[in-house]
């Protein structure tokens, strides 16, 4: 699918993939010419994903990643220059929602974990990729956050509070990394319809009422992110930064 915008050129990098948004982003990326490393845990489903999308106008590369480990980030960014060379596009959507159910019953554990996923392998990956964004004057950073971190998801507390700090991760380093041409901004999805979240869409009861009350009434698709995430990564978006792109079929409304 050809959207006249051309990443020709350009060395992306997106954690979580190999399937869903990620994927979806990948796949626009490549369709737009970039060089796409995907990473995430499991190697063969970065490896299908990499199958998939063979043939397109930019390569996909697949390497594994556990991205809550400092030892594996360092590993994924060396070899990702190594191969392509540094990276122009750095897009953050690997996640983990664990901690489902009241506020009280999350552990020490929960807490680690979801932080090292959500907050903290982001911003070690632009501690390990801005520095060559600066040296070349440009870059972009692409914070997948949701709703949850706008408004609080029920029985979320974990997930919404990363989310949320994402958006204010975002905004921080707009304002420090614009001078030296780097944009960054965030996209905020709905419910779309991956398996990371089918605990929702899965949830009949739940998908009835999202039908009934949200504005445009269905689920998201993962495509319907990834062409956010292109014009966020393009030169069409030289002028945005520190934005919170909010995809949501309304339901924020």
């Amino acid at each position: 699918m050809s959207t006249g915008i051309s990443l020709q050129g350009k060395v992306a990098l997106v954690t979580g993939g190999g399937r869903g948004i990620g994927k979806a982003i990948a796949r626009r990326f490549a369709e737009a010419g970039a060089n796409v490393v995907i990473a995430s845990r499991k190697l063969e489903n970065l490896q299908a994903t990499a199958r998939e999308l063979d043939g397109l106008p930019g390569k996909v590369l697949p390497i594994a990643c556990h991205v809550g480990r400092l030892e594996q980030l360092q590993n994924l960014v060396s070899e990702t220059e190594a191969q392509l060379g540094s990276v122009d596009i750095l897009v953050n959507n690997s996640a983990t929602n664990i901690g489902q159910g009241p506020s009280l019953d999350v552990t020490d554990e929960m807490l680690d974990k979801i932080v090292d996923i959500n907050i903290k392998a982001a911003i070690r990956l632009v501690r390990l990729t801005v520095p060559q964004m600066m040296k070349k004057g440009t870059g972009s950073i692409i914070n997948i956050s949701s709703i949850a971190g706008i408004e609080p998801q029920p029985q979320g507390m974990l997930y919404s509070f990363t989310k949320a700090g994402l958006i204010m991760i975002t905004r921080s380093w707009a304002r420090e990394f614009g001078p030296a041409g780097i944009r960054c901004n965030a996209i905020a999805p709905g419910l779309i319809q991956t398996d990371f979240s089918e605990h929702f869409w899965k949830n009949e009861e739940y998908r009835k009422q999202l039908e009934q009350t949200q504005p445009i009434p269905r689920i998201g698709q993962p495509h319907e992110i990834s062409h956010a995430a292109l014009y966020l990564a393009s030169a069409e978006a030289s002028f945005v930064t520190g934005q919170v792109f909010v995809i949501d079929g309304g339901m924020t409304t």
